[in-house]
């Protein structure tokens, strides 16, 4: 009102701007624009309007303006003081209020607890005293009422499933009929047809108690307290059994129905309630067995299985080589077993989904792999592989073997229905049997290492057949003891040929092995006379090459017997090994090149020609490969029995004699070549003329232009040319060292004696300087010892006698050894004895002369 009178005055003094708390209380209030705002109100509009003018400033109106802003915001700032302060008393008095609040509320709690404690003590921890009895008895009351009340719940659910089967009894009794419980089958639900299968199963024990008829039981009508088994004054009008198994197969059924429908639907949870139905109903048979009967892997295959087995006639060939490495698994067999791989894997996380008792799901899945695809497969292979060869059959047995034994590592790694963990001990285990299983028929007793022999002895008389042959056809003339020795040879020789012969003529041999000893032994398809088989002397000659053949054969069988065979039986299995391998590559083979070489030997110790010694490389070879077959006896063989000791121990000495006895006849073999060249040089030795060393003035001519006297030539040109290069071939190293030595020890007593038999003149100390130099530098050529070779330079010494002076003589007398006898004997002091050195001098022919007596009788 006032301010609305006072217009005209407001011209005059302008009062300016009001404002209030709600101008400051803005997010947009600037302190510089209400300034700005302040400033522009205090100046007159006309003044604003009028622009710039040459009037003085005049700040009155905005000291006016100014003052009357001081002057509200003075007001403003005391009305928010008081409001401040009366906040401040309402927020004091509201936590005096909010604290007394909180300490009624924390008495409360308190008591709540004290009270909740006091209770507690009383049911869990009652007192034995007179005073706290009450509670004692609170407590038990209470744990007593809650177990009458858990009693009296089981009695009402009892009573209700007897009153239950009663009401399905009378049903089934009296209409044939199962209406209740097909009802509840309706509702569906795992519960319901649980309870169904439970009904139906304690309906079937009912059913054979009181209605013994339906299930073909004679009954008197009345048990021995004189009750009826049926229903007082009724009877039956329906077989209680046909209706009850009529309901429990449309029960089972059913679930089958709907398991099927969730397998194809891939609904697991659907298939655990159904297998837990089946599980309570019957054990879970039924549902196992859909389950794994009408898998989809045995469908498809079930159609293959009657497939041959179709690999190319190559890989069959392959495999009867015993020179060619295996193929490995036939593919068939290999397609089968990498899908089952696959099917295994993926089918075990479908069984631990839809089964409660997946591990024995799991067992069935794998014996239906196992003894329906996998072993008609496996069967069809080998039954295949039994027409081309034994060795096919070994090998494809042994690649079936390893294969599927890898099939059951990678499961048992992978772990099924574990995964990722290793499988369960009970599914490990009936992997480990099904492949056990499979190969029983095949491993049983000795049957395997019987075939394992079969077949090496087969390709054993199969690469030997020649060499048997050669050496049968062989004369031999030995007589005493090696006599029976050569009958014992010529007994193995013809049981092995004969073997080889039998088994090529044999009906039972299929034609690809027939092929194949045909190739090994080196023969035509169209051999059928072994007289007609024509064979060399190298066929009768020792093979370092074949001999590894045959260590290769062994070493793949040792192999196969290993890995296919038990651990309890490698260390007899192995000495079955040792024995053939013994017989066929100790007795018949390097036993009997070294009884032939023996024989030639011995056949030639008094040969009248100059001994032929081209037996003496067959050593060699001989050597070798008993060196070979050593080595693989000691380093496999004698191994792999070192479980059994006593069969260990039996193998050593086996091995240690059969060694022996090669060393004994390869030792023999080079005393009796000894013995020839000896006997050999002896003769030839004999034949010297007597007038070689004494010869006339008419022969020096002749002589001048010869060297060597032709007896000297004769055995000079034997023992270098052939004796040194025939045992060069036939043995090395220390060996030859004491061959050779022997040899030249010989030798050396035949020349020092046979000098002293022929009279020496001047021309002929000549001759007799050449031949020694000859029969010196001859036995220098060989590998001698040091002694020996001192031993040989003494027949130097022999020489000079003959041709120096009687001062030379003299010289030489006083260095002669004394005592001892004569001959070698004193030469192994590396001196002539007085009695040699007489021997010889006396030969000179200027003997008699003083000058040589003067010598003689000085000694």
């Amino acid at each position: 009102m006032e301010r609305g009178g006072s217009n005209s005055s407001r011209a005059l003094f302008p009062r300016g701007p009001s404002f209030t708390i709600d101008d400051f209380s803005s997010k947009d209030f600037i302190v510089r624009d209400f300034v700005d705002s302040l400033a522009e109100t205090a100046v007159p509009a006309n003044r604003r309007s009028a622009g710039p003018t040459n009037n003085a400033f005049d700040p009155k109106p905005l000291i006016r303006t100014f003052e009357n802003a001081l002057s509200q915001l003075g007001t403003l700032s005391e009305e928010l003081q008081e409001k401040e302060s009366e906040l401040l008393s309402q927020v004091r008095r509201a936590e005096i209020q909010h604290d007394q609040t909180l300490d009624v509320l924390g008495r409360k709690l308190d008591q709540s607890m004290a009270q909740f404690e006091a209770l507690d003590l009383t049911l869990n921890n009652p007192s034995t005293t007179a005073g706290n009895s009450r509670a004692d008895g609170g407590g038990n009351i209470a744990v007593q009422i809650g177990e009458k009340l858990e009693e009296l719940d089981r009695k009402r659910r009892k009573a209700q499933d007897a009153n239950f089967l009663i009401q399905c009894w009378m049903e089934v009794t009296d209409s044939g009929q199962l209406t209740s419980l097909e009802e509840i089958q309706r509702q569906g639900g795992a519960e319901n047809k649980v309870r169904c299968a439970v009904i139906a199963r304690q309906l079937m024990r009912i059913s054979q108690r009181l209605d013994p008829a339906s299930w073909g039981q004679q009954t008197n009508g009345f048990r021995g307290n004189g009750v009826t088994n049926g229903v007082t004054g009724t009877s039956r009008r329906h077989n209680t059994r046909e209706v009850l198994e009529k309901f429990s197969e449309l029960l089972e059924q059913d679930l089958l129905k709907q398991f099927n429908n969730s397998y194809r639907r891939q609904n697991f949870d659907d298939m655990m309630e159904c297998a837990k139905v089946l599980h309570d109903f019957n054990g879970g048979a039924s549902v196992t067995a859909a389950f794994v009967n009408q898998h989809q892997f045995f469908i498809d295959r079930d159609q293959l299985i009657t497939d041959e087995v179709t690999t190319d006639g190559e890989t069959w060939d392959q495999l009867a080589d015993p020179d060619s490495d295996p193929p490995g698994v036939e593919p068939s067999l290999q397609s089968l077993i990498d899908e089952v791989r696959i099917v295994m894997q993926e089918e075990s996380f479908i069984i631990k989904r839809a089964f409660p008792y997946y591990e024995t799901v799991l067992v069935k899945f794998i014996q239906r792999v196992f003894q329906q695809s996998i072993q008609q497969r496996l069967e069809m292979v080998l039954d295949k592989a039994t027409t081309i060869s034994s060795l096919a059959f070994l090998r494809s047995l042994h690649a079936s073997r390893t294969y599927i034994g890898a099939l059951v590592e990678d499961l048992k790694t992978h772990g099924l229905t574990e995964h990722p963990e290793p499988c369960s001990v009970q599914i490990s285990q009936a992997l480990d049997q099904q492949l056990e299983e499979l190969f029983v028929p095949y491993l049983v007793g000795n049957s395997y290492i019987d075939r394992e022999k079969r077949s090496l002895e087969e390709m054993y008389n199969s690469l030997l057949f020649k060499f048997t042959l050669y050496h049968s056809r062989r004369k031999k003339a030995p007589t005493g003891f090696m006599a029976a020795i050569a009958q014992q040879g010529t007994q193995l020789l013809a049981s092995a040929k004969d073997a080889y012969m039998e088994r090529l003529e044999s009906s039972e041999l299929t034609p690809t092995q027939k092929a194949m000893m045909l190739r090994v032994a080196g023969l035509q398809d169209n051999t059928n006379n072994k007289n007609e088989i024509e064979v060399s002397e190298q066929d009768g000659i020792l093979s370092v090459a074949n001999s590894k053949r045959m260590i290769i054969w062994l070493a793949e069988s040792v192999r196969r017997t290993l890995e296919m065979g038990s651990t309890s039986d490698t260390p007899k299995d192995v000495n079955i090994l040792l024995n053939l391998l013994l017989f066929s590559m100790g007795q018949v083979y390097v036993e009997t090149a070294l009884d032939a070489a023996l024989d030639q030997a011995t056949s030639q110790e008094n040969s009248k020609t100059e001994p032929d010694l081209s037996y003496l490389p067959n050593i060699r070879p001989a050597v070798t490969i008993t060196n070979i077959m050593s080595r693989f006896i000691t380093t496999v063989l004698i191994r792999l029995a070192e479980s059994n000791t006593t069969v260990r121990r039996h193998m050593e000495a086996q091995a240690k004699v059969a060694i022996e006895a090669t060393e004994k006849k390869t030792n023999a073999v080079m005393k009796s070549t000894m013995d020839v060249a000896v006997n050999w040089v002896s003769k030839t030795l004999a034949q010297q003329k007597k007038l070689d060393f004494r010869p006339r003035d008419n022969d020096l001519e002749g002589l001048v232009d010869s060297l060597q006297t032709p007896t000297c030539q004769a055995i000079c040109t034997f023992l270098s040319a052939k004796v040194a290069v025939q045992a060069a071939q036939a043995i090395d190293g220390h060996n030859l060292e004491m061959f050779n030595s022997e040899l030249a020890l010989a030798v050396y007593r035949l020349l020092f004696e046979h000098l002293k038999k022929f009279p020496v003149n001047a021309t002929g100390g000549l001759m007799v300087t050449k031949d020694i130099a000859k029969y010196v530098s001859t036995m220098k050529e060989w590998k001698l010892n040091k002694d020996v070779e001192q031993i040989v330079e003494l027949l130097t010494e022999v020489g000079y006698l003959f041709i120096i002076g009687p001062e030379a003589l003299r010289e030489r007398s006083r260095n002669l050894a004394s005592g001892g006898p004569p001959g070698l004997g004193a030469t192994m002091g590396k001196k002539l004895q007085k009695a040699d050195f007489k021997a010889f001098v006396q030969k000179r022919e200027d003997a008699s002369t003083v000058g040589i007596q003067s010598v003689l009788a000085g000694l």
